[in-house]
C-alpha cells in the first residue's frame, strides 16, 4: 500500500465502520484464547489491530513493509519491525499468533508467506488471515491500493493448506453490503478508502455488525476470514 494511502488509513480507521468492525471480529476472536502470548500483526499499517492485541493483553510487535506505515505505529508507542513477509526476521516457533489482515493479496508469491507464517509460529499457533474475495469484484480500487488478486474459498484454503496449516474456519464477511460494494466498484476510478459522512457510517456500521448474529457466513461476500492452527506434530 502506498504511503498515503496507509496515512489516509491510519487517520480513518478509528471511525470507519468497515475498520471499526474489523477489530470488533479480531476482538471476538481473541477471546476464544485461553490465554495471550506473543503476537505478530503483519502488514500491520498504521497499528489499528495491534492495538487490539495489546488491549487483549497479547505481546504484539506491528510488522510493517513500508516507511510510512511503520513511522504511524512508532508514533502510536507500538512495537514496530520493519520486513518483507516473505522473508521474517523471526526465529523458528517464536510466534503464538499471527494476524494478517488485508496482506497476502498484496504479495506475488503468497504461498512463500504462508510457509513464513507457519515457521514462525509454534506448533499448536493460529493464524488469522483475512483477504478479498472473488475476481468478480476487482475494480481500479484493487490497482489503487496494490492487490495481485482477489481469493475464492479455493484458492485460499490451496495456499494455506499448502502451507501445512489446518483450516479450522472459512467464513465469509461483508456478505449483505456485498451488492453496494459491486455497484461502487463498476464506477470505481481509484481507492475506496474514503471518509464518509457520519450518518452513513453509522448505518453502515449496523448493518455490518448485524452479520454478526445472521446465517450469512457462507454466502458469497467482499472478504473471507479464517482461522488456520499449525500442527502439534509434523505431518508423516
Amino acid at each position: 500500500m502506498e504511503g498515503h494511502e496507509v496515512r489516509k488509513l491510519a487517520e480513518l480507521e478509528d471511525r470507519h465502520w468497515w475498520y471499526k468492525e474489523r477489530r470488533v471480529l479480531l476482538g471476538r476472536e481473541l477471546a476464544k484464547f485461553s490465554k495471550a502470548g506473543t503476537a505478530l500483526d503483519i502488514g500491520a499499517a498504521g497499528g489499528g489491530n495491534t492495538r487490539v492485541l495489546r488491549a487483549h493483553g497479547w505481546r504484539p510487535v506491528a510488522l510493517e513493509y513500508g516507511a510510512e506505515g511503520a513511522q504511524v505505529a512508532r508514533d502510536r508507542g507500538l512495537t514496530v519491525m520493519r520486513a518483507d513477509a516473505r522473508r521474517l526476521p523471526i526465529a523458528d516457533g517464536a510466534i503464538d499468533l499471527v494476524v494478517a489482515f488485508d496482506v497476502l493479496e498484496h504479495i506475488e508469491e503468497d504461498d512463500a508467506a504462508m510457509a513464513e507464517i507457519h515457521r514462525v509460529l509454534r506448533p499448536g499457533g493460529v493464524a488469522l488471515i483475512a483477504v478479498p474475495s472473488d475476481m468478480k469484484l476487482w475494480s481500479a480500487h484493487d490497482v489503487a491500493v496494490g492487490h495481485v488478486r482477489r481469493y475464492t474459498r479455493d484458492t485460499l484454503r490451496k495456499v494455506i493448506v499448502g502451507s501445512g496449516f489446518t483450516m479450522e474456519t472459512l467464513e465469509s464477511w461483508n456478505v449483505l453490503l456485498r451488492p453496494a460494494a459491486a455497484w461502487r466498484r463498476k464506477k470505481s476510478t481509484g481507492s475506496d478508502l474514503d471518509d464518509v459522512p457520519a450518518l452513513t457510517n453509522k448505518a453502515l456500521s449496523a448493518m455490518i455488525a448485524a452479520e454478526r448474529y445472521l446465517p450469512v457466513k457462507g454466502l458469497p461476500g467482499v472478504s473471507l476470514l479464517t482461522r488456520a492452527r499449525k500442527p502439534t506434530t509434523a505431518a508423516k
